[in-house]
């Protein structure tokens, strides 16, 4: 009768252990089916200079899909919507940019049952104080027309259009990064790396996030091997982790530039965004796969 009750009892907990890890799996199983998002925030070459070359049109792995930022009339892409990866990924208008092979790059490594997503959030030729929540009405007041359109189409404010979106992201997804290219237009500004530490704690805050669940990721301008127009702002861009703990640095060595030595050709993008990525993977637990 003992041995019985005691199988009896066995056999129930078992049961009841099954169906807790049966609701177990299914919350991981939700949760690992979530996308990756990745924020990208900055200036023109985080925008992707205008100009898309043929092989880089699609199309992309199916789990690589950005949030439309914007409404995107010739691309049939409406704001606020999740769609395939196809550049622009900025803006209408905009190109190739290294949020593009950041992306491949990363979903190639992931496990198939991982998602990519991006939200950028960016605006030609701006100052890092542009994203400053506090005082960038100052800063808009004094743009250019031309950039006070691109301010328009994110509302008067990019950054609280970042916000918002990713807000809207994180329905879907979870944040697992920040994406920065800036730093041309506040070339030789000591208190850039400050700057940029206000915009992230902000960010971190305005969102509900850790910096340790969620670094930053800042690209070097046009090198100097490539007479960069500005490449002296790498030597500041290159101080950002002393200011940032959780911040990571990315080389432009070697990624060719357009003639102006202000933007990235093509395959600069390409492979300053895979550089991204190859930053990026380790931090999320992921080794990056060996060339074939």
């Amino acid at each position: 009768m003992i041995i019985k009750l005691n199988l009896g009892i066995f056999l129930l907990a078992g049961l009841i252990l099954c169906g807790t890890t049966s609701c177990s799996t299914t919350s991981v199983s939700s949760h690992t089916s979530k996308r990756f998002i990745f924020l990208c925030f900055g200036q023109s070459n985080m925008e992707g200079f205008p100009g898309i070359e043929e092989q880089d049109k699609g199309p992309v792995d199916e789990r690589f899909e950005m949030l439309a930022a914007v409404d995107f009339p010739k691309q049939s892409r409406t704001k606020g919507n999740w769609y395939p990866a196809v550049p622009p990924l900025c803006r209408p208008s905009a190109g190739l940019c290294p949020a593009d092979y950041f992306g491949r790059t990363i979903v190639s490594n992931l496990p198939p049952n991982r998602k990519i997503g991006i939200v950028n959030v960016s605006v030609a030729g701006c100052k890092i104080e542009l994203f400053d929540k506090t005082n960038y009405e100052s800063y808009a007041s004094t743009a250019a027309p031309w950039m006070k359109n691109i301010i328009k189409a994110y509302g008067g404010n990019p950054y609280q259009h970042l916000v918002d979106m990713a807000k809207l992201a994180q329905k879907d997804g979870v944040i697992k990064g920040i994406l920065l290219h800036q730093g041309e237009s506040n070339t030789n500004d000591k208190e850039w790396p400050n700057k940029v530490k206000s915009v992230y704690e902000n960010l971190l805050k305005d969102l509900n996030l850790k910096a340790k669940d969620v670094p930053l990721i800042a690209g070097e301008v046009v090198n100097a091997d490539q007479k960069g127009a500005c490449a002296s702002m790498n030597n500041i861009i290159g101080t950002l982790p002393k200011t940032i703990p959780t911040a990571h640095v990315v080389s432009s060595a070697g990624c060719t530039s357009r003639p102006d030595h202000l933007h990235f050709t093509a395959a600069g993008y390409r492979e300053l965004g895979t550089r991204y990525a190859q930053a990026m993977l380790p931090l999320l637990g992921y080794k990056v796969a060996e060339p074939k």
